[in-house]
């Protein structure tokens, strides 16, 4: 306010229009507030306020400060390491040491944190960060993280002053405070990584900085590391780096002129920049302070011509914003079941959860079929549901949805492999150019594994004909006969649901969900089993069903060995070569929700608890992964999935499933149109061209 005051009075003396007047407020937020409601007109603000402030009051960037000539408007945040700690990347960093200039600090905090929880490095059960933080690194020095409801472990590196009091403080008692600080803390061995901008090196090494800890380090000591895992050194930050940091920039309501505002700040600067004899716009040290309404770095004022948030901010440093944008944490999580197996199997997680205080809680919703749960989700009557690629296909294009967490069958992000099965025989081996008249297993209808990438192929192989997009019907002419789970709509030919069987009472024969035995993987490959010829699922499919794995009375007998895979070269091969012989390589399943959803909270509860009940889950507890228990299989997940991970910066449905599918997709989609899968019988999603499974 002291210095607002002698600016006003500056302004005035130089004659400089429009006048200011000084508006005092709480914060940076508060200020951006009174903005809005026109009580003030303008603010400095940094990237982080500046994100909220344009977010939350729709305001407008319209002037920024320039630093030195190299960097210009922006910094760059970056994560520091010995040269020596050679196995050390951007993705092996949890367990480590960390070392940061402080809590909520945009090079310290706010970039590598949010980086980490938006690219899925990191997960945050219940917004949680601070936690989060101190489960993901062993030890930190977060100086200011010394709140009495933060993990001790937060502060258990730092120092304090040469007395060893004022440990973990967000000033300069603390020894490890601010961006030299945190570099010192890793320099004196007690940190692994250090979290800073790209300055700090360079001036704490090869003599810049004479104290006795920096005065004998040399600059070639240390690494950076970069966002594609590799590693650069450290004059390399503009190649290699966490995030461009914005600099500061004057915000005002939507409005409000932008060139108005800067010619009065460009005539300002000319008149009291870093020349100036008197009144200095850019300096704080008269006040007892610094950065006081600009930085005091600032070398003179830039006009920003786009004026958006987006634009000044820039991607690298709003996905780490978006990271830290925990707030729309809900106070249940409502999952779409579909059979009376999930909804069972969904109580039992629910409680399970609870056990173990995982936020937020499980609440069980009923929906009919897929379509059904996206539509209710779409309608926020429903919050997650998992599906598979042609489902997430629809769900994205029709319901405007996004993937928050995904399966993995291996442990990586490698999706799985649609296969066709068949019974190993020495009389009767028939191969992929001899399916006309077989009689076919399937998934469902309008599934990936198990009806749009087989009739897809057979469609573009030219086996299969048909006419007015009509392709159940051609379908049905091709096989002898099929159970198609979905395919039991008026109108839809009686033999694609003729292999069916239903429920354990007859009923709800061919209908699209678990109530048919038929259904899903488990389901087709049973058909295969008992009365099929080919069954098309995804190459775990065999090895969970066979060989004691599976302990059904259909299942228990079976044996891996007496099943070969189809090859799209007219080849036969083992169930356990399927990397060499399958149909295609397709996206994993992945949990969808509506994009209000907070996909870091949904991706937060999962992975947590995946640590109780995942994989390698104690026997007796509740298993995600197992649905044994529930009289089905694949139930809320598969039964094959290994690991729930993040989906990274692939946060549509396009990034998720991928260039090569998408373009498959567009180019033999019936119609132009996804059909909602299950629910019709007109014109069906016809997916996979060679480029896609080559």
């Amino acid at each position: 306010m002291n210095k607002c005051s002698r600016m006003k009075e500056a302004f005035e003396s130089a004659k400089i229009h429009p006048l200011i007047s000084c508006v005092i407020a709480a914060s940076a937020l508060d200020c951006a507030k009174k903005i809005a409601n026109k009580e003030a007109d303008a603010v400095s603000l940094d990237g982080g306020n500046l994100y909220q402030a344009t977010k939350e009051h729709k305001l407008k960037p319209v002037v920024g400060e320039t630093y030195d000539q190299e960097v210009g408007t922006f910094y760059y945040a970056v994560a520091v390491v010995r040269k020596s700690d050679d196995s050390i990347t951007i993705n092996n960093l949890k367990m480590l040491k960390s070392c940061h200039t402080g809590y909520g600090r945009t090079a310290g905090w706010n970039v590598p944190i949010g980086y980490l929880i938006n690219t899925g490095k990191m997960s945050v059960m219940g917004c949680n960060i601070p936690q989060a933080v101190s489960e993901f690194f062993t030890q930190s020095c977060i100086p200011g993280a010394q709140h009495i409801n933060f993990p001790s472990s937060l502060c258990q590196l730092c120092i304090g002053d040469e007395k060893s009091e004022n440990k973990c403080v967000e000033n300069a008692s603390e020894g490890y405070f601010s961006d030299n600080g945190a570099f010192r803390c890793l320099a004196e061995q007690a940190g692994d990584i250090a979290f800073v901008k790209h300055s700090t090196v360079s001036e704490n090494t090869d003599g810049n900085n004479p104290t006795s800890w920096a005065k004998d380090l040399h600059s070639n000591d240390y690494q950076l590391l970069c966002r594609d895992g590799s590693r650069a050194e450290v004059t390399d930050w503009k190649g290699c780096h966490i995030a461009r940091v914005p600099a500061h920039a004057v915000v005002v309501r939507q409005d409000t002129d932008g060139m108005a505002v800067f010619n009065a700040l460009d005539t300002a600067q000319k008149k009291f920049g870093i020349t100036s004899t008197g009144f200095k716009m850019f300096d704080s040290a008269s006040y007892n302070s610094k950065d006081l309404l600009f930085k005091d770095s600032t070398k003179k004022f830039m006009l920003i011509k786009n004026q958006t948030y987006q634009a000044w901010l820039g991607t690298e440093y709003l996905q780490s914003l978006n990271g830290l944008n925990c707030y729309r944490m809900p106070t249940t999580l409502r999952w779409c079941t579909q059979s009376r197996g999930e909804l069972l199997k969904c109580g039992d997680m629910a409680e399970a959860f609870n056990s173990k205080n995982l936020t937020p809680p499980i609440q069980c919703v009923s929906g009919d079929n897929p379509n059904d749960c996206m539509e209710k989700i779409k309608n926020k009557d429903i919050d997650a549901v998992t599906l598979d690629a042609g489902q997430i296909y629809t769900a994205g294009k029709l319901y405007g949805l996004v993937p928050a967490a995904a399966e993995s069958y291996t442990g990586d992000n490698d999706g799985y492999y649609a296969v066709a099965v068949v019974k190993k025989s020495s009389h009767n081996a028939f191969t992929i150019n001899q399916l006309k008249g077989k009689k076919s297993c399937h998934t469902g209808l309008s599934r990936t594994a198990g009806w749009n990438i087989p009739i897809g192929i057979l469609i573009e192989r030219g086996e299969i004909k048909f006419n007015k997009c009509n392709i159940v019907k051609a379908v049905s002419e091709f096989f002898s006969a099929s159970c198609v789970p979905g395919a039991n709509q008026p109108g839809d030919p009686s033999s694609l649901c003729e292999l069916c069987i239903g429920d354990a009472k007859g009923k709800s024969k061919c209908v699209f969900s678990a109530e048919e035995r038929y259904s899903g993987y488990t389901g087709a490959f049973r058909c295969l089993a008992e009365v099929g010829d080919v069954a098309f699922v995804k190459h775990t499919t065999v090895f969970a069903n066979t060989d004691g794995k599976n302990q059904e009375p259909w299942a228990m007998n079976l044996k891996s060995s007496d099943y070969q895979l189809l090859c799209l070269n007219g080849a036969r091969a083992e169930v356990n070569q399927f990397k060499e012989c399958n149909l295609a390589k397709v996206p994993s399943h992945a949990v969808m929700v509506d994009p209000s959803t907070s996909t870091t909270v949904v991706f937060g509860l999962l992975d947590k608890a995946q640590d109780f009940f995942g994989y390698n889950s104690n026997p007796n507890d509740f298993k995600m992964f197992n649905s044994s228990a529930y009289g089905g299989s694949d139930l809320l997940f598969k039964d094959s999935t290994v690991r729930i991970i993040s989906v990274g910066e692939k946060t549509t449905y396009e990034d998720w499933l991928g260039k090569n599918y998408l373009e498959a997709i567009k180019r033999i989609e019936c119609s132009g149109a996804m059909i909602p899968s299950g629910m019709s019988s007109l014109c069906l999603l016809i997916l996979m061209l060679h480029s896609f499974f080559m």
